[in-house]
């Protein structure tokens, strides 16, 4: 059996309405996709903690009407390591794990944490701040059967904290929980890499034995640093920063990782391509699925 078992995009609502999210739903079952990961962070399906009822029942209807599997990203903004905000952060994860359940979703993607540069006194509890909140939400969340994915993030200003993805690997396999695992971001590994000075593919191979959800687009590695874009275009013109590019367009040897990742059962590849790239899915669709198959392949000579 393939340990990555399902291929499809993230989706989001255009208005902030449940309808607009339907429909973007509804052209990646066209084109053939299996899974879709919803960006609920655009949609007020949680208010100070609490969910709206009535708008998550029309979330479930929805969704319920489409062949599809579903994971859920929490918010873009989820943090576990600013006290300032913690309590608060994860009461909106834990809303959003029972909105997981009712829509049939078992994966909760959580951002890795960070600290302003101007944090200097919160940086020596930053990581056992994480640790803790990692393990409440992931132990709310073994009874709902929902995993919580702990994503590996770039940084994205100078004198700011995050882990590695390496250390991020660390985390998850020191709390151990069955509730918890990592989530390979590539192209935001490559981009820290590159800015740290550390070894991509050690990165990853750190990352792997942990990992049960994978976010792939492409992108050339390059931090943004201080450039200021007029267009966003202009961004993918210089191969600067955190691009969400279909596959193919940077250039990250992707045959190459698919033949070498090691990752958990029941794993899904979730690809974040910006909308404005929707004509290009259908082909990053088929490359995705030739990298599951080189992965299968890989992982049953391995079991050999």
């Amino acid at each position: 059996m393939p340990n990555i078992v399902a291929a499809g995009f993230s989706a989001s609502s255009t208005d902030g309405e449940i309808e607009s999210l339907g429909e973007d739903l509804a052209r990646l079952v066209s084109i053939g996709a299996d899974v879709a990961e919803l960006g609920l962070s655009g949609i007020d399906l949680v208010a100070g903690g609490r969910v709206i009822d009535n708008r998550l029942r029309r979330l479930a209807t929805m969704t319920a009407r489409l062949p599809l599997r579903y994971s859920v990203h929490g918010l873009v903004s989820s943090n576990f390591m600013d006290p300032e905000t913690l309590p608060l952060q994860l009461a909106a994860a834990k809303a959003l794990v029972e909105v997981c359940d009712r829509i049939e979703a078992r994966v909760l993607v959580q951002h890795g944490g960070e600290l302003r540069p101007e944090q200097i006194r919160e940086r020596a509890g930053a990581d056992l701040r994480q640790c803790e909140a990692l393990l409440e939400l992931a132990e709310f969340a073994r009874r709902y059967d929902v995993r919580i994915a702990l994503e590996n993030i770039f940084t994205t200003e100078e004198g700011q904290y995050r882990q590695t993805p390496a250390k991020l690997a660390t985390t998850v396999r020191e709390i151990d929980h069955p509730n918890l695992m990592a989530l390979i971001d590539f192209s935001h590994a490559y981009i820290e890499a590159t800015y740290r000075g550390l070894d991509f593919k050690a990165e990853l191979a750190a990352m792997a034995p942990v990992t049960g959800h994978l976010h792939v687009h492409d992108s050339f590695g390059r931090p943004l640093g201080r450039f200021k874009p007029f267009y966003p275009q202009e961004v993918t013109a210089l191969g600067l920063g955190d691009l969400h590019m279909p596959l193919g367009w940077g250039d990250i040897d992707w045959e190459m990782l698919f033949a070498e990742i090691d990752v958990l059962p029941d794993t899904f590849l979730i690809m974040e391509i910006e909308a404005r790239y929707r004509s290009e899915q259908s082909e990053s669709l088929s490359i995705a699925r030739r990298l599951i198959d080189i992965n299968t392949r890989r992982t049953a000579r391995a079991a050999e």
